[in-house]
């Protein structure tokens, strides 16, 4: 049986996350620009015009804030027309990480309204900040101690050679994403150069032993992909589909279709914003190589995966990891990663209702074991305690367990998300 995408569901996921944007002050303009001692430059502001963008190509909805953040943005940046401080010759990933975004949200903005100043704030921050990088990437440290953990939002962790490297393990390569948007917009040779050798060494650096972070890593699959539909060349559609296979099978997917928010670390959490990247990764990868798997996951990420990530305030927030012989309970760890994920679901939002069509689920109207978990096709079932169960959407007895499909989280109250499980029986 095919169980389509509910049009009603989705337009009211669509409609909790614009108001949030819309209404919360965190995103109002009095609030939108980062202070100078926030070290991810430029990756709100680029994620907030990014989600606007998205939510304006929705249904023409536009955010106040959308073309306020563009008529500012001038006052925030530095002589080289960038965020954050000149760092010359010394590398910060986490600035080059966050202008990823910021790239993004420009160049959506000049594809859908032909504005000159996102065009040329793209350029100045490509020829300034990025440029001078060409025969750099080969140096980031691979040989280090990644044991240490940082928080939800990433943070500084040191300097080696000439990096200043960050908790959220590569996320230079990030960057990929939005500088790929960039060559579509200027088709730069220069620009072409930069991404092969970002996309050569990331694609030669041991993710696994690394550790590095989910993310960042689809984030820079994404824009491997961009460059396959701009060059033709299959290298580059290999390339994220090499990286998508590690995350699937290697350590980087939970059995929830959810992410480990660092390769191989299940002592973590999930993050909704790489959620969305694999979601828009799978559906590509079907696009332009037509395998089934691949539309199968990203229905199943759907389904399963984005189930508990939206909450009811129309943000997005982090949950427990879930991984046979390691945790079997799905709950809320970060009631709202506001200052990303909310921002980043709006694109994911528009992805799917851009395309309903790739998100059915296959079911077969009975629930039973597949593999080592419960499920009814591509939906998983779980036990549900703490209240959530009564917004089950169905509820089965299955070998003397009451099972339901994963309860979606933006169905229910704060106070029942705080304290609802939903178990696994592995």
């Amino acid at each position: 049986m095919i169980l389509p995408v509910d049009k009603k569901e989705l337009n009211t996921r669509i409609a909790l996350n614009y108001r949030r944007l819309a209404e919360g002050d965190y995103y109002h303009i009095s609030r939108a620009f980062s202070p100078p001692d926030y070290e991810w430059y430029a990756d709100k502001e680029g994620r907030e015009l990014l989600a606007f963008v998205c939510h304006y190509k929705i249904n023409g909805a536009e955010i106040p804030c959308m073309a306020q953040l563009l008529e500012q943005m001038e006052k925030h940046v530095n002589a080289d027309g960038y965020f954050g401080p000149i760092f010359g010759d010394r590398i910060h990933e986490e600035q080059l990480s966050g202008h990823s975004w910021l790239l993004r949200g420009l160049c959506e903005h000049y594809e859908l309204f032909g504005d000159a100043f996102c065009k040329q704030t793209v350029c100045r921050v490509v020829e300034n900040l990025y440029l001078p990088k060409i025969g750099k990437f080969s140096t980031y440290p691979v040989d280090r101690d990644t044991q240490d953990m940082g928080d939800v939002s990433g943070s500084r962790i040191g300097t080696i050679r000439d990096w200043i490297l960050s908790s959220d393990v590569g996320c230079a390569f990030m960057s990929i994403d939005g500088l790929s948007h960039a060559y579509r917009l200027l088709k730069d040779e220069r620009l072409k150069q930069l991404l092969d050798e970002m996309i050569a060494v990331y694609l030669g650096i041991d993710k696994v032993s690394l550790k590095a972070q989910t993310h960042c890593t689809l984030t820079a699959a994404r824009g491997m992909l961009r460059m396959y539909h701009e060059t033709g060349d299959p290298y580059y559609r290999n390339g994220a589909e090499s990286i998508f296979d590690l995350y699937v099978n290697g350590g980087g997917m939970s059995a929830t279709y959810q992410n480990l928010n660092w390769w191989g670390r299940p002592d973590t959490w999930t993050e909704p914003c790489a959620i969305v990247d694999s979601l828009i990764l799978a559906a590509e990868l079907y696009k332009v190589t037509r395998k089934p798997a691949y539309r199968t996951i990203a229905a199943r990420v759907y389904h399963n995966g984005l189930a508990t990530a939206q909450r009811s305030n129309g943000g997005a927030g982090t949950d427990s990891v879930v991984l046979d012989g390691v945790e079997d309970t799905l709950y809320a760890k970060m009631y709202e990663a506001y200052f990303c994920c909310t921002m980043r679901l709006a694109e994911g939002l528009w992805y799917i209702h851009e395309n309903p069509e790739l998100f059915y689920a296959e079911t077969e109207g009975t629930v039973k074991k597949q593999g080592r978990m419960y499920a009814d096709g591509d939906r998983l079932y779980a036990e549900v305690t703490g209240g959530a169960e009564a917004y089950a959407e169905t509820m089965v007895q299955v070998d003397g367990h009451s099972l339901s499909p994963l309860v979606k989280y933006y169905k229910i109250p704060d106070e029942t998300i705080a304290v609802s499980k939903q178990k696994i029986l592995f």
